[in-house]
Formats: structure tokens, C-alpha cells, sequence
């Protein structure tokens, strides 16, 4: 079977490696690897979504992998990629998170047969005797070390708290908790997870004299260098109820033209010789590009019937093609529809402006229209006089967001 080091590799998704033999066993052997997802939201993000493909090709090419809920970690915070200390959750809600993360990840991993196993580092993390742990652990830290790491440097300006230190030895002692556990060697996670990763392949080798491992996969960003899987209304996430498969489709279809080819490797299962013949579309040639992608994504997040949908729906507004009930629709009571709703509210009851300063701007800014028709009063008011038959009341802001206002 083909080496999954080099289909990862072909396919742009790995960064950093500790040890260079990690090829070579990747080749050899069935390997128990772990991804962690610490648990700070009610649903996964377009951003983990890369690191979730990269475990299904890893399963697919018969390793074994362990999802790690953070019920235990999340109750510090990773400091890494922050300039600030995150919010501390409740146990109640992040114990909430970690169930919904459970139930998303076992529709991208399959855990019957010990194919793969999901656990929960609360378990042995939130009992864990101090002194013992500082003992065990501790002892084989350098201070002087850990403040050269990029996760904390970045910190030191604003102030890195001692609770949020703790961090990198916890997530250490993960991976030497699921070496005796589960005999698992290989630590995966993002670029930005490097020290964390080398910090828990250094303490099993000098806990346990063992190989351990540890591999980076690369952060998905925008050509400005920020993280992709953000927009004016927040994050992308794969819980439909949250981001609305048509919404989740529309982010993918606007990705930047620089980035399509990349993005149709790391997000998708096509063949690399179609990721290449995609990617290298040119002009207007690249928006068959951009719906390929769009639909691959979704297709595997959501499902071919919504993807299906969303495809549908954007060619209604895009192309003045396919089915017209696909578009995104958002619904009032009549009676208040026939009474009149100003714009700025439907604006923001929507999410196509994230307030009503920002709705104000963008109408006074010639930034929306109301049946193809462009409005800059800020006081227009929409209502029942407005529905064109059974297709509503269009409400579209710049050229990408759109929305059908119904009454119900």
C-alpha cells in the first residue's frame, strides 16, 4: 500500500517532523497515533476540519488513531497562537463541548473494530495529585527552555500567567498517558502545536526509553497570513445549526484564487492530477475550480443531498440557474412582515452584518440591495409588499451574501 507520509506529503499537509525515520515506519508498520481537540466550543471549526482529514487519511492507510477530547486541558487553555488568556470555561460546558465534538468526529472516524479510540484526558488529568505530577513530570523541564518556545514567547509582552505554563507539561503528559495506555507514538496536531509536540515525544523517550514521534501539519491561511475559517459573522463551523451548509459552501466557493489548488489538496479526496488541473485554471475559468471545492467540502462535512442544496442555491443568485428554494431563508411572522421590518434589523437577524453600526455603514456604503434594487436609506423598511410570489423578498449585500426573507 501506498506510504501515507507521502500521500500527505504530496498533498500539502505536512510541516515539521521530530525524527526522519517517521517515514520509513509510517511505511513499515500500523501506528498508533493522537490528535487532541481541546474542547473551548459547542462544534468543531472549518479549522480543524484540515486536521480531521489528515486523520482519515491516516486511518484509511490503516493506522489507528486516538481522538483526545481536552476535557482535562481545556480547563487551562492552550496559550499557543494568543495574546491573551482565553476565557475559563465551567467543567458543565466544557464537558457539554466535548460530548458535541464526540459526536461530530465519529462521522469523519470510524471506531468500530479498534479502528480508532476516542478518550478523554479529564480522565486522568482532573484527579492528578500535584506534587505527584510536578515529581514526575515537572522534573524534566527546563524553565530557561519552554520560555524560548514560540507559544509562550509571543506572550511575554502582555504577561504569560503561571496557570497557562502549565499548559505544554499537560499536554506532555498526554502522550505519555496514551503510550502506556494504548502504545501510541505518534503526536499529530497543527504547526502552531511544535513545542508542544516535541515536549511530549521528549518525555516518553526520557520516562519510558522509547521512541516517540511527533509531526506538524500546516496551518491553513489566507495570502495575508491569517487563519482561514473566519468571517465578519465569526468562525466557519461544521455544525450545520451554526453555519448553514449554504453558508459553509459560500465560504469555500469565494476562496481566493491563489489559494484553490491548496485547499482542493488539503480538503478534498480528488486525485492530485485533478487537484493540479483545477488549480491551474486561469480567469474566469477558476470559478469551475471554486465549485468543484465548495462541493467536495461540503459533500464530505454535510453530506452530497445539502451539498447538493448549496450548489443549487449559489447558481440561483450566481448563474440565474437551479433551484430558487435552495437559496439560504430566513422567516418572520406575517403579521409582523406585513407591518414592516427596517432593513438594518433583518441585516443583523440574518448575520449578514454582525451589528447595526455595521449594517448602517454598509447600506450608506451602496453595499445592499432589496430585489436587485440598491438601497442607501438607512430608515427603508421591508414588508409583505415586497414578496415576489413564492420567492420572497431577496435581500442581497455585495455580490457573495444573500439572503430570502419570508413570511410564515
Amino acid at each position: 500500500m501506498e506510504n501515507v507520509y507521502d500521500v500527505l506529503k504530496e498533498r500539502g499537509f505536512l510541516a515539521q517532523e521530530t525524527h526522519e525515520e517517521i517515514r520509513d515506519i509510517l511505511g513499515k508498520e500500523k501506528v498508533t497515533f493522537y490528535i487532541g481537540f481541546d474542547a473551548t466550543a459547542d462544534s468543531l471549526t472549518a479549522g480543524h476540519f484540515l486536521t480531521v482529514m489528515a486523520m482519515m487519511h491516516m486511518q484509511k492507510h490503516g493506522h489507528r488513531p486516538i481522538v483526545l477530547l481536552g476535557g482535562g486541558t481545556t480547563m487551562i487553555g492552550d496559550p499557543s497562537g494568543r495574546t491573551d488568556m482565553r476565557n475559563m470555561l465551567t467543567a458543565e460546558t466544557i464537558q457539554r463541548n466535548a460530548d458535541r465534538f464526540r459526536e461530530q468526529l465519529s462521522r469523519f472516524i470510524t471506531f468500530d473494530n479498534d479502528r480508532a479510540i476516542i478518550d478523554n484526558n479529564a480522565n486522568w488529568l482532573m484527579d492528578l495529585g500535584y506534587i505527584d505530577f510536578i515529581r514526575e513530570v515537572g522534573v524534566h523541564f527546563s524553565v530557561n527552555k519552554m520560555l524560548t518556545a514560540e507559544c509562550y514567547r509571543q506572550r511575554m509582552e502582555k504577561g504569560l500567567t503561571f496557570f497557562e505554563f502549565n499548559y505544554m507539561l499537560m499536554q506532555a503528559y498526554d502522550f505519555l498517558v496514551l503510550n502506556r495506555k494504548y502504545g501510541c507514538s505518534l503526536e499529530m496536531g497543527g504547526n502552531d502545536q511544535w513545542s508542544n509536540i516535541l515536549a511530549g515525544a521528549d518525555l516518553i523517550r526520557r520516562k519510558e526509553q522509547k521512541p516517540a514521534f511527533g509531526l506538524t501539519l500546516t496551518l491553513l491561511t489566507t495570502s495575508d497570513g491569517k487563519k482561514m475559517g473566519k468571517t465578519q459573522k465569526g468562525a466557519v463551523w461544521l455544525d450545520p445549526d451554526k453555519t448553514s451548509p449554504y453558508d459553509f459552501y459560500q465560504y469555500w466557493r469565494n476562496t481566493e484564487d491563489s489559494k484553490v489548488e491548496e485547499c482542493l489538496g488539503l480538503l478534498t479526496f480528488l486525485p492530485m492530477e485533478e487537484v493540479r488541473r483545477l488549480g491551474a485554471l486561469e480567469g474566469a475559468k477558476i470559478n469551475e475550480a471554486k465549485e468543484v471545492l465548495a462541493y467536495e467540502i461540503t459533500r464530505i462535512v454535510h453530506g452530497e443531498e445539502e451539498a447538493k442544496k448549496a450548489q443549487e442555491g449559489a447558481r440561483a443568485l450566481f448563474a440565474g440557474a437551479g433551484e430558487s428554494s435552495n437559496i439560504p431563508t430566513y422567516s418572520y411572522d406575517k403579521a409582523r412582515l406585513e407591518d414592516g421590518i427596517d432593513l438594518i434589523t433583518v441585516l443583523v437577524d440574518t448575520g449578514m452584518c454582525s451589528s447595526r453600526g455595521d449594517a448602517r455603514r454598509t447600506i450608506q456604503q451602496g453595499g445592499v440591495s432589496v430585489n436587485d434594487t440598491k438601497i442607501s436609506d438607512i430608515d427603508h423598511v421591508i414588508s409583505a409588499a415586497d414578496e415576489k410570489e413564492q420567492s420572497g423578498i431577496l435581500i442581497r449585500k455585495g455580490k457573495k451574501s444573500f439572503y430570502r426573507i419570508m413570511g410564515k
